[in-house]
């Protein structure tokens, strides 16, 4: 029985599969068979002939290629299989390696391919001898090897390729941008890769390769929505990002819009700089805990002034940081923030359909600190002429429903309910509900697809019931790591936009990695109505679960709870509040109202869990 050694990849299977013979393998007939024969001079030492066991197979079976680090080898197989039927190939291993035939380096083997010419019809190499990866993982320029080898003749094939083995920051965790430069480049081509994901390689070569300068379909796909700009690339809602969304294809910019305490509007993913700027090594003094925006101690922008942010650097940050996978490192205090002003302006001139502006905290804001964050958005709008620019879409989004309400009078403007909380469905009477208050909602990707386990388990049907009533879904967040990525889609974001756009049919992305998204939406690939001898299917849920024993499943999961009309029902905003009397303040001090909102999810589950726990407790004492 074989056992997974990755321990990234599934370890459920583990003992289910034996190991499989020669004959095994041929009998799926595959299109072609590979052999690769890596410790010959290991069996012979063991009394093992492996060159008379190949001799014998290839007359039995179709061996199209041999491949072996060991000259000697693959030099004693010449003249003994079928005539231009199978190819042999020389497998470099690391440039300091020894060769045990000729007792050279293969470093040294590689300044003489005219010599392996002699012997082989090609060579298989580490990816890196042909595109460098330096001690930061970037790219260095390629080397000739492909050039030289084709020039004498010899094939080349590129090892090492694995969608969960991150090869080099200029990817940003893609594995077809890794195959397309191997590939779809203006100087050569491999004529092979040798992977652990073959479907991931398969659509870079049948989908992706020579369709990046392919203009993106205008009609019938999902938006390319971003969050905080390319935020996978550079540190989040700075210019830079920005810039880098708009170049990757985007169609919508978002931006998340906080307050400094002198009532600057700017872009942000939240009040809390802590996390996505430099704060804490200069305003940890002022570091507070405000328990109606989170639990945990912050720095927030609206106890700061602007020019106090803006002696902070932006932080490029990963949702991923204990894995160790970083983003970027070479940028990452790179960019600088900006504000609601710049951004409209910065939007207005690019190329993207429209914009997307997030607003949160407002009853917060303007209670408890005067600060009227609607009337600042809407100000900044109509100064930037957007409700006279029809050709570029504006969308409001809020968790809080009264927000939304506040810009219903702006008709030519798309509101958003996002809705941050994990739900399995959405009776009617809330989406009627949603209806009143938002022409869209963002769902977090597990309320679209729900997983058991890390394992794809069910479509939640909670598009259908949007898209009935005529409300548009967007779904977020989508990242390339493939720590983020259930099993089932390999490891591949491909597959897993897939499966969102072509399988759920969702309006639109909501994601960190717009160049990914743009890729494959100008892929022949993404169209499951176009003829095509492959494709980017989305994946079945269940599928890959159902194979896995039922004393190796992972623990059924509680269901996520239902979206009820209360969880989307807020009280009008308060009108600001004049702080100008800091004694009254501090004399009568104003909360801010209480929210029904999306957090009712949250409390109902916690009043359940206190119902079990109280009621165990009874029966424990009964």
């Amino acid at each position: 029985m074989v056992i997974q050694n990755i321990f990234t990849r599934p370890s459920v299977f583990d003992g289910s599969l034996p190991i499989s013979m020669v004959e095994d393998v041929t009998g799926l007939h595959p299109y072609q068979f590979w052999i690769n024969v890596q410790y010959s001079i290991f069996f012979k030492e063991h009394k093992q002939d492996v060159a008379t066991y190949i001799t014998t197979a290839s007359e039995q079976m179709v061996i199209d290629y041999i491949s072996s680090p060991e000259i000697a080898f693959l030099k004693s197989l010449s003249g003994k299989l079928r005539s231009g039927k199978t190819k042999l190939i020389f497998r470099f291993l690391e440039v300091d390696d020894v060769e045990p035939s000729a007792k050279q380096t293969y470093k040294a083997l590689l300044t003489d391919l005219s010599t392996i010419k002699s012997f082989a019809s090609g060579i298989l190499v580490p990816k890196s001898y042909i595109w460098p990866v330096n001690k930061d993982q970037y790219l260095e320029p390629h080397t000739s090897l492909v050039t030289d080898a084709h020039n004498l003749g010899l094939e080349v094939y590129a090892s090492n390729f694995a969608n969960d083995m991150p090869a080099s920051y200029n990817y940003s965790f893609d594995p077809t941008a890794e195959y397309l430069q191997f590939i779809d480049n203006s100087n050569f081509s491999v004529d092979g890769v040798l992977t652990d994901f073959p479907s991931t390689a398969s659509e870079a070569v049948a989908c992706l390769a020579h369709n990046k300068n392919n203009t993106l379909p205008t009609e019938g796909r999902p938006l390319i929505i971003t969050h905080n700009g390319a935020s996978g690339v550079f540190a989040g809602c700075t210019d830079l990002a920005y810039q880098q969304a708009a170049e990757d294809g985007a169609d919508i910019l978002d931006c998340s819009v906080q307050m400094s305490k002198d009532g600057v509007v700017f872009c942000l993913d939240s009040a809390d700089l802590m996390g996505h700027t430099t704060a804490i090594k200069t305003f940890m003094p002022r570091a507070t805990v405000v328990p109606e925006i989170q639990k945990e101690n912050g720095i927030f922008s609206f106890d700061l002034t602007w020019s106090e942010i803006q002696s902070l650097k932006p932080e490029l940050t990963t949702p991923l940081s204990q894995s160790g996978l970083a983003r970027n490192p070479a940028a990452k205090n790179q960019g600088k923030f900006m504000t609601l002003t710049d951004f409209l302006e910065f939007a207005k001139k690019s190329t993207v359909a429209g914009v997307l502006i997030n607003i949160e905290n407002a009853g917060y804001l303007v209670s408890k600190k005067g600060l009227g964050i609607v009337e600042a958005v809407s100000t900044a709008l109509t100064n930037a002429s957007y409700d006279k620019l029809p050709k570029k879409q504006v969308l409001i989004q809020s968790d809080d429903t009264a927000v939304l309400s506040a810009f219903k009078k702006n008709s030519g403007y798309k509101r958003v309910l996002y809705v941050k909380e994990t739900i399995s469905d959405a009776p009617k009477p809330t989406v009627d509900e949603i209806k009143h208050s938002a022409d869209a909602v963002n769902l977090p990707r597990s309320s679209i697809v729900a997983d058991s386990g890390f394992f794809v388990s069910a479509f939640t049907g909670v598009v259908d019931k949007m898209h009935a009533a005529n409300i548009s879904v967007y779904v977020s967040v989508l990242r390339n790591e493939f720590l983020a990525i259930a099993f089932d889609y390999f490891s591949d974001p491909m597959v897993e936009l897939a499966t969102y756009v072509a399988g759920v049919q969702v309006d639109g992305v909501v994601t960190e990695f717009p160049a990914t998204l743009a890729a494959y939406l100008r892929s022949p690939c993404s169209n499951m109505n176009a003829k095509l001898p492959y494709s980017i299917l989305p994946v079945e849920p269940g599928s890959l679960l159902s194979l896995v024993s039922p004393e190796a499943l992972p623990p059924a999961e509680a269901p996520a709870p239902v979206l009820a009309v209360a969880d989307i029902q807020d009280p009008p905003l308060p009108p600001v509040a004049d702080l100008s009397d800091k004694a009254s303040v501090t004399a009568a001090p104003q909360t801010s109202p209480p929210r029904s909102g999306q957090s009712a999810i949250a409390v109902n589950a916690a009043l359940s869990l206190l119902i079990v726990m109280l009621s165990f407790v009874q029966l424990r004492f009964l």
